[in-house]
């Protein structure tokens, strides 16, 4: 079984809870949807047990900011956790990074962090069976921290949602299992003073923090995705 995991955003803790979740569910293989930087303290450690986990990576747009020393184009807070993020990781964590793939393809399978047409930075807040290539069965998507999974018959869409920083309302971490064909969500509840206790240390203020407690954006927002089941 192949634990599909995303967004994990610095959070050890949650990525953690996942982890130990995932392995008492049976799974033996890990896969990560990207941005397994941004937002939280503790990146080095996520990358690191990732690497343990011999799971592979999809470069996410946070992964990104850090492997082409560039900074977020919307938003000053990102910027500022990713400059930290940039002190704190190792060359060989950043080698690891730069090592993600763009995407991954197996067979009638595709895993991005975005979306099929920027699969670094595309958000699909909207998700039709013309969301999915053609040639494509099973399209699996992270970046909008949203848990998702839509089918339409011939084709399926999942969104595991986001580990490190869910948006859905929801403050449990989120992930899919995939088991041959079936998908399944997962919720699993984390210890999260450990994050806000981690970041406190490292200098951030509540308000970076405080929104894991509802599960929402940094800020307070909360997110949704549309599903539309259209002929066409």
């Amino acid at each position: 079984m192949l634990a599909i995991l995303s967004d994990i955003h610095g959070n050890l803790p949650a990525l953690e809870a996942v982890v130990a979740d995932a392995q008492a569910q049976g799974c033996t293989r890990y896969l990560s949807l990207g941005d397994v930087a941004g937002y939280y303290a503790e990146p080095g450690a996520c990358i690191d047990l990732l690497r343990d986990l011999g799971a592979p990576n999809v470069l996410g747009n946070h992964d990104s900011y850090i492997t082409l020393d560039e900074n977020c184009p919307r938003s000053r807070v990102v910027t500022q956790i990713i400059n930290f993020q940039k002190t704190q990781l190792s060359k060989e964590q950043v080698d690891w990074l730069k090592g993600s793939h763009a995407f991954i393809r197996d067979d009638d399978r595709l895993f991005v962090h975005g979306g099929p047409e920027d699969p670094r930075d595309q958000y699909l807040y909207t998700i039709q069976r013309a969301s999915i290539p053609a040639d494509v069965r099973l399209l699996f998507s992270g970046h909008t921290h949203v848990q998702v999974l839509a089918d339409f018959g011939d084709k399926r869409y999942c969104n595991p949602g986001s580990i490190g920083q869910p948006r859905d309302g929801n403050s449990q971490a989120a992930y899919a299992i995939l088991d041959n064909d079936e998908i399944r969500l997962r919720r699993v509840a984390y210890d999260i003073d450990r994050t806000a206790h981690a970041m406190k240390n490292a200098g951030f203020e509540p308000f970076c923090y405080e929104n894991l407690y509802k599960g929402a954006q940094i800020g307070g927002r909360v997110d949704s995705v549309t599903i539309l089941h259209t002929s066409e």
